[in-house]
């Protein structure tokens, strides 16, 4: 599992003209899924999301995560994170997972997530997306399961 992770001022996103997920302060989090990618990932990842502390306390520094801050959540799919673009000049999506298999684990998360008591708001699975977002300072942050877990 990729995720590309940035802390903003706000964010929406736009299916066929209608807004489905916008946010205020928070965190807006591009999520793909790979191949080898398992269930059992998925919550010490999103976990391990969720306790980045990437948000200023009062004094500056930053020392919050997302529940602390009080912010939102955005969560997108993003199959692209998974695209090989080091050989060739053309991405290939080989080691991205399935459509069936990624909607579900992508559901389990925006499910996972929801439980947390935070605000989450999502886009549309598979769907033509326009994002608009200012990012906060700018701060952008790349989490891959396998960095911090052992895949199986």
């Amino acid at each position: 599992m990729k995720a590309v992770i940035q802390t903003v001022r706000n964010a929406s996103v736009t299916v066929d003209g209608r807004i489905t997920g916008q946010i205020d302060e928070g965190m807006l989090v591009y999520f793909g899924v790979e191949r080898d990618d398992t269930d059992e990932i998925l919550i010490p990842f999103l976990d391990k999301l969720l306790k980045m502390r990437i948000f200023k306390d009062e004094n500056g520094k930053t020392n919050l995560d997302l529940a602390s801050s009080g912010g939102k959540l955005l969560i997108i799919s993003q199959f692209t994170l998974a695209a090989n673009v080091y050989r060739g000049n053309r991405p290939s999506f080989d080691s991205a997972m399935s459509p069936d298999r990624a909607r579900e684990l992508y559901e389990k998360a925006v499910i996972y997530l929801r439980s947390r008591e935070l605000v989450v708001e999502t886009g549309v699975f598979g769907a033509h997306m326009l994002v608009s977002y200012v990012n906060e300072g700018p701060e952008t942050f790349v989490l891959e399961s396998d960095r911090f877990l052992s895949k199986k």
